[in-house]
């Protein structure tokens, strides 16, 4: 049996295969969601919307489960991953993860896409026990057990790698005048908080701080404002097109700042073709991943398995990034999963997610590792700094550890 939405996306294949009889499993211990044969895993994801490009997430953790499906399932059971577009709209979130918990019954929840979606969701999903895994999120609330102990985000805390850029500006220009375009939420806000932080003593150089709604349709305005400031530094924190309205915007407007972007949209295929790449050259973010367009990595171990794979499980979408992310997502509910055995309760999960060691998942850069423990959530603790030079991005200097 396989588990979609009927009009989730044209053209998708099936996400997950059905059950099989196991004549000599021992009977384990069930939450809702979870039997001898299967288990019921939940996604919401923009499949439409503002930030649709991101929909590549989801579909890559698809192909993945279907994948692991093809291999016999974790510890015998199928994973059925039921996914349903929420087109980056809080209220529809809502309404999802609602059909997902009240109707399908799932297990958990994993790899949502987005912070405003999944701060909608957070209390609904906490005061119901039920995990929320891996998101597609750096806001610091879901890094916080006291806070939201059944949560946990995926990506690096957006505060600890803004206060990274912070500190590169100063390095690279002690009198630099910054500006940052943020979106005017708990992401963007994050980024603010850290930038600040990495300015330290000179936050005063932040010139210009200029926020704007994800509801609008464009950033033309805003980047002007930023422009006039006197900036010579701009900071982008945004998600999906507003990433490439904003590159090609300041080309458009011939401005020339040193410019630092959010980790989160820096696939080339999906962001940065679209803005144009000679736009795009000279764009410093932060890494924690290996990005499939460096040929450097062309005889990697990990970026081969990651091409076989995509090439047979999800041809439709480019090796970049966005796949890159749902396939360490992927690997990572599949890990937990693995670990929790035939004790598939919620809180057993989330004992398990909360206790790794020093775990290492393919297409992490070499020396990043994730550890979690109940008083520290935060799975991505280590960044390099990359520079785009207008065909990949290239890497330089050390490995960076955040807190």
């Amino acid at each position: 049996m396989s588990i979609t939405r009927k009009d989730f996306m044209k053209g998708m294949a099936a996400t997950a295969a059905g059950f099989v009889v196991r004549p000599t499993f021992a009977a384990g211990t069930y939450d809702p969601g979870a039997s001898d044969t299967e288990i019921k895993i939940g996604n919401t994801c923009a499949y439409s919307g503002p930030i649709s490009s991101s929909s590549v997430v989801g579909r890559t953790m698809a192909a993945y489960f279907q994948m692991v499906n093809d291999k016999g399932g974790v510890n015998g059971r199928k994973i059925a991953f039921i996914s349903y577009d929420d087109a980056y709209s809080p209220p529809k979130t809502v309404e999802q993860i609602r059909r997902l918990v009240e109707s399908d019954e799932v297990l958990l929840v994993m790899g949502l896409t987005g912070t405003p979606t999944n701060s909608a969701t957070a209390p609904f999903l906490n005061s119901k026990n039920i995990p929320m895994l891996f998101l597609c999120s750096g806001s610091s609330k879901f890094q916080d057990p006291n806070l939201y102990p059944w949560s946990m985000g995926y990506y690096g805390a957006y505060t600890s790698e803004a206060e990274i850029y912070g500190k590169s500006i100063l390095a690279a220009n002690p009198n630099a005048k910054v500006g940052i375009l943020y979106q005017n939420d708990d992401l963007g806000k994050d980024y603010l908080a850290g930038l600040k932080k990495g300015l330290g003593e000179r936050a005063n150089q932040l010139v210009r701080a200029e926020p704007f709604e994800t509801t609008e349709p464009t950033v033309d305005s805003h980047i002007l404002n930023l422009k006039s400031s006197g900036a010579d530094t701009l900071v982008m924190a945004t998600v999906g097109k507003f990433a490439t309205q904003t590159i090609r915007r300041v080309a458009d407007l011939d401005w020339h700042p040193a410019f630092y972007m959010t980790n989160t949209v820096t696939d080339v295929k999906a962001i940065l073709e679209p803005a144009g790449l000679e736009n795009a050259k000279g764009l410093i973010s932060a890494a924690y991943a290996k990005d499939p367009s460096d040929p450097g990595w062309a005889n990697d171990a990990d970026l081969q398995e990651f091409v076989a794979f995509m090439e047979k499980y999800n041809p439709r979408d480019p090796k970049g990034g966005l796949g890159v992310n749902g396939y360490v997502i992927g690997q990572m509910m599949t890990h937990v999963l693995e670990k929790a055995g035939d004790n598939l309760t919620r809180r057993n999960i989330m004992d398990v997610a909360t206790s790794m060691k020093d775990v290492r998942f393919k297409m992490l850069l070499p020396g990043i590792s994730c550890s979690t423990s109940r008083a520290d959530y935060h799975l991505i603790k280590q960044f390099r700094l990359m520079k785009f030079d207008g065909r990949v991005w290239q890497l330089f200097g050390d490995v960076i550890s955040v807190t």
